[in-house]
């Protein structure tokens, strides 16, 4: 990571120990810490402003607990291929493989085509439209195909999808501003020596 010249050196932007991490983002963290085994690099850059990542680690899993899961993890893996979000697409893939969605379903998820009739139905179709006009056009223009979600998968779960997506390009902006690097690899790569 020292090589890459777009990422923000440690004398430049602290990282905070988990452990030493204000008491409430910690214990809002500590599952997601232990169920992984490390603690992000966005986390403890994040823990400079408390509060504010609180309330985003907040929002992340009031979003899980709201949504269907599915949907939750195609607006995250659409938003980190539009966005070029490597971080939250890497680890996306793998939540959603071992939530059993499917390498296939999970491939043509990154291929942000919504083709219909392969692994993907019409309503997650409908979703990742919507997903990427809104972050091309900056939710402009999106009207007919946000009526298109709703229709597909009804108003609640539709306006889980808007904050998804607001949620995915805080995430995105704040990664790829820092250059920050994965902390695992797509569940696509091919292994060493393999």
């Amino acid at each position: 990571m020292a090589d890459n010249p777009d990422t923000i050196g440690a004398d430049i932007l602290p990282r905070i120990d988990f452990e030493a991490f204000e008491e409430e983002l910690r214990e809002s963290l500590r599952p997601k810490v232990e169920r992984l085994g490390y603690c992000g690099e966005i986390w403890q850059i994040g823990a400079n402003t408390p509060k504010s990542t609180f309330h985003f680690s907040e929002l992340t899993e009031a979003l899980k607990n709201e949504m269907e899961m599915k949907t939750v993890e195609l607006v995250a893996l659409t938003a980190a291929g539009v966005m070029g979000n490597v971080y939250e697409k890497n680890q996306h893939e793998r939540l959603a493989d071992k939530l059993g969605y499917g390498r296939d379903w999970i491939a043509q998820v990154n291929e942000l085509q919504a083709q219909k009739g392969k692994h993907m139905t019409d309503a997650e179709c409908a979703v990742q439209k919507f997903v990427m006009a809104a972050i091309y056009r900056r939710g402009h223009d999106c009207t007919p195909l946000f009526k298109d979600v709703i229709a597909a998968i009804g108003p609640e779960q539709a306006v889980g999808v808007l904050w998804s997506v607001g949620r995915c390009v805080m995430h995105a902006v704040f990664r790829n501003t820092l250059g920050l690097e994965p902390p695992v690899g797509s569940i696509f790569e091919k292994k060493a020596g393999k």
